[in-house]
């Protein structure tokens, strides 16, 4: 039976750790696994641009001996062109497994739903699992755990990233703090996801309009653009409901002395996060970026091979 990465709600602790277990073998030895997807083909199908997420699988699926194939949206134009349901099932018939970036989540679930090869969400409007499960394995590198830990994240709640923290926050021991604007917060069926899963690990979970009470005692404080791809037509609109959520040094001063700075990337510098905090010693941005591609080997090789 095929698997899909879809969304971290789907994931259990156990395959977490796996892959979290695996990806610490891929750093210790670049090598070891080189050619381990030799004769598999990736297909990249990318209705958004991007730098992180197609560089870190191209060159992923290159080290561990594979191809992959982009598919842009000049290519394909899911939807327009050429319908969902026969992209899926042609692709299926030549290529190993299938990573779809895309605006809309519905995308993916029909995406998986007629392919008979894996499919990996490469980011929705509603999820982004690969770059989450990467910053917690980041965190892990630095603190070496992740029960107790505490992270705050400043901005945008409505958006993938924070969905997936929601999702799997919870799930492995982390308390976390969300703080957006009342317009701006996280869908109920994610809420209701991480405060089941909040009571059952015995988390703290928090959700506020204040980043001042999110951040205090955080051990992380995480936070994206206020304006995601897609959305520029409300940039300015946007820039006034964050206001005051800019994670700059005076917000990072009420969190924990040595407090880990995360951004997903691409930043708005000036914007959702300053360049002072950016280049801090705090941050760890850069590692995150770094993690994505050791971390979607491990995923490539669990979800393809």
């Amino acid at each position: 039976m095929k698997k899909d990465l879809i969304s971290l709600k789907d994931l259990s602790r156990q395959e977490i750790e796996e892959i979290f277990a695996l990806t610490d073998k891929i750093k210790k030895d670049k090598t070891r696994f080189n050619r381990c997807l030799s004769g598999k083909t990736l297909a990249l199908v990318f209705e958004k641009p991007s730098c992180r997420t197609r560089v870190s699988f191209e060159a992923g699926m290159y080290e561990l001996g594979g191809y992959s194939l982009y598919l842009g949206p000049q290519e394909i134009n899911l939807g327009v062109r050429e319908q969902i349901r026969d992209v899926a099932r042609s692709l299926s018939r030549y290529v190993s497994g299938i990573v779809l970036r895309t605006f809309d989540h519905k995308n993916v679930l029909e995406m998986a739903n007629y392919a008979t090869v894996p499919v990996i969400n490469g980011l929705s409007d509603f999820s982004h699992p690969c770059q989450v499960l990467s910053d917690l394995y980041t965190i892990r590198e630095k603190f070496k755990r992740l029960k107790g830990i505490n992270l705050a994240y400043v901005g945008d709640g409505n958006n993938n990233v924070c969905h997936s923290l929601l999702f799997v926050c919870p799930k492995v021991g982390i308390n976390l703090a969300v703080a957006s604007p009342l317009s701006y917060q996280p869908q109920k069926i994610v809420l209701a996801e991480a405060e089941k899963w909040s009571k059952k690990n015995k988390t703290h979970f928090n959700l506020t309009i204040n980043p001042i009470e999110a951040v205090k005692n955080a051990d992380i404080i995480y936070t994206d653009v206020w304006t995601s791809m897609g959305k520029e037509k409300e940039a300015q609109i946007r820039r006034k409901a964050f206001k005051g959520y800019q994670v700059n040094q005076q917000l990072v001063s009420l969190a924990k002395k040595n407090c880990g700075i995360m951004h997903c990337l691409p930043a708005h510098r000036g914007e959702e996060i300053t360049d002072e905090v950016m280049e801090s010693k705090n941050s760890i941005i850069f590692e995150q970026a770094e993690n994505r591609l050791h971390l979607q080997k491990a995923i490539l090789i669990l979800w393809l091979k």
